[in-house]
This record gives C-alpha cells, sequence and structure tokens, in this order.
C-alpha cells in the first residue's frame, strides 16, 4: 500500500514546507485540483524538482480534452493524472494514450459514478491504471464515507489498481488498511493536524500492518 498526501489548500511555500516535514511517511505526493487552479503545472514542476524521489500526481479531474490536459501535466513532471469517470469514454481513452506516450499512468476518478461495477469493467477494459473510490467534501459534509464503496471497488476490479480518499485519518485508517487497497490518499488530516508528521507516521504505521 502507497499513501498519497494530497495538497489542496496550501499555497505553493507552505504546501513545500509541509511536505517537508512528512515526506519519509509519504509514497505519492498529490497536487490537488484547488492546488492545481491556483498554481497550474509550476506546483508539479516544484514537487518533482524538490522531491525527485517521489511520485507527483496532477489532480486535474479531466473532463474533456483529455490527451492535451494529460500532456500538460507528464511534460511537467506528473506521474499520474486524473480523468473523471463520468466523462465520456473517448475523454479516457485520449489520457491513456497520452500515459503510454510518455510511460506514466491515468487515474480514473470514480467520484458521483452511479453504476460502480459496470464503470469499472469499461475502465478497465479501456485499460485504467488504477481507479480511484473518492468521497468528495460536499459528501463528506452530507455524512457520507467511501468505506462501502471501496468493498464494492475491490469485489469487482480484475486486474486495476485501487485507491480511496474521503477523510480518511488516523483514527479511521484502520478500516480501510485492513481491505488492502493499493493506495490511501490523506489530505486535511494530515495538512490539519497539530503535528502532520506524526499523523503521517501513525498512517503509514497502520497501512504498514497489513502488507505482510
Amino acid at each position: 500500500m502507497k499513501l498519497q498526501l494530497a495538497l489542496d489548500e496550501l499555497k505553493l511555500v507552505d504546501a513545500l514546507a509541509l511536505a517537508e516535514k512528512v515526506i519519509d511517511y509519504v509514497d505519492i505526493i498529490e497536487i490537488g485540483t484547488p492546488f492545481v487552479i491556483d498554481e497550474g503545472m509550476n506546483a508539479v514542476r516544484q514537487f518533482k524538482s524538490r522531491f525527485p524521489g517521489k511520485e507527483i500526481l496532477a489532480d486535474e479531474k479531466i473532463m474533456d480534452g483529455g490527451y492535451l490536459e494529460s500532456t500538460l501535466a507528464f511534460e511537467a513532471g506528473a506521474d499520474y493524472v486524473t480523468v473523471l469517470g463520468v466523462t465520456d469514454i473517448l475523454t479516457v481513452k485520449a489520457c491513456l494514450r497520452a500515459a503510454h506516450e510518455y510511460h506514466r499512468q491515468v487515474v480514473v476518478d470514480m467520484i458521483c459514478v452511479d453504476d460502480l461495477p459496470a464503470r469499472i469493467r469499461e475502465m478497465e477494459a479501456a485499460g485504467a491504471h488504477i481507479l480511484a473510490v473518492h468521497t468528495g467534501a460536499d459528501q463528506q459534509a452530507a455524512g457520507r464515507h467511501p468505506i462501502e464503496d471501496l468493498k464494492i471497488m475491490l469485489k469487482h476490479v480484475t486486474r486495476a489498481k485501487v485507491s480511496v480518499a474521503g477523510g480518511i485519518n488516523s483514527k479511521t485508517i484502520e478500516e480501510y488498511a485492513v481491505l488492502r487497497p493499493d493506495i490511501v490518499i490523506v489530505g486535511s488530516a494530515i495538512t490539519h493536524a497539530a503535528d502532520p508528521a506524526q499523523e503521517a507516521r501513525l498512517i503509514k504505521q497502520a497501512m504498514l500492518q497489513h502488507l505482510s
């Protein structure tokens, strides 16, 4: 299991400083959607330059222009780019074509997908590398959690890797880690913690306990 740090709300200087504190526990650094909107591919370049040994994800949530928008991220140094699972399959395939050319990977964010099993089959048939269970911030505010969708995802995937996001923290990580998704995504639980390094350490520790 890999731990993905989602950086959404911080400014670039603060995000780089936060990452330095937790970098020993993090495998993937996500330039979150608000961060991408604020800083663009500059943030991807800065993080790839500062942390060359870590994987970088550009959370573009692509809905159209799949090839061009994926290429922007890959040329900036991103190892992963996200496309929305609710978009047209042609857009997903365009992202995958760019990923193939750059030897990178595409994450399909399944937020707001109504029929997960059907869409999982389509995405795997298209060759998606990673399928992401994602309960968004607005859904979390309404009391929804990603655990049930994760169980559905793990039941139906046959070859894609699985990531999960949605309010996960050191108190809830156990119920996710026991299911052994490939990637656990954590944002505000770390970035808003009084001691970000301690929170990241506890989460990573819980994940490692389920790898053996």
